[in-house]
């Protein structure tokens, strides 16, 4: 039986769409309903999970790389841009960044961290959006860090000035 390289390995860091930044501790065998079944073991240290993704549908279910480079600073540029908010109703717009958010596009998410983003001058925020917002910014910030291979608070930072320097947008 002539197996198929994985495009993923163990300490590889990846993207699950639901949950973000993860890595890969190993690949186990299960036997399941009479089948061996070959998992990727994926880690989430900060959530505290582990999550077994067969290795045969991890691209399938949206198992990704970490962005490369470019994909990260066009995610850099996203948060500069003007915030484009629709004049749907919130639930509606709502649901948009949540499907946005676990999509697990970088850019996708940078556009939510781009839209809820406030300045201190800027009205309040509701509790949902600053839900959506701190959910947002929290998945960018952690494949940056991943990517740069930077701590987490680098990242935060190095985000935090990128969207100080936007132009403020048009209450």
């Amino acid at each position: 039986m002539s197996k198929k390289k994985n495009e993923f390995s163990p300490d590889d860091f990846v993207v699950y769409p639901a949950h973000g930044v993860g890595k890969i501790v190993s690949i186990e065998e299960q036997e399941v309903a009479g089948f061996s079944l070959e998992l990727f073991v994926i880690a989430f240290e900060k959530d505290k999970m582990t999550l077994r993704v067969p290795t045969n549908k991890a691209t399938e279910v949206g198992m990704r790389a970490l962005a490369g480079p470019d994909v990260v600073s066009h995610a850099m540029k996203t948060l500069k841009g003007k915030a484009k908010v629709k004049k749907a109703m919130w639930s509606r717009r709502a649901q948009e960044y949540e499907q946005k958010i676990n999509s697990g596009d970088l850019i996708a998410i940078a556009e939510v961290v781009r839209d809820l983003h406030r300045s201190d001058d800027q009205r309040e925020q509701s509790y949902s959006e600053r839900q959506l917002y701190e959910a947002a910014l929290e998945r960018l910030t952690r494949e940056i860090a991943a990517v740069n291979g930077a701590e987490e608070p680098m990242a935060a930072e190095e985000i935090g000035s990128v969207l100080a320097s936007r132009a403020p947008a048009a209450a």
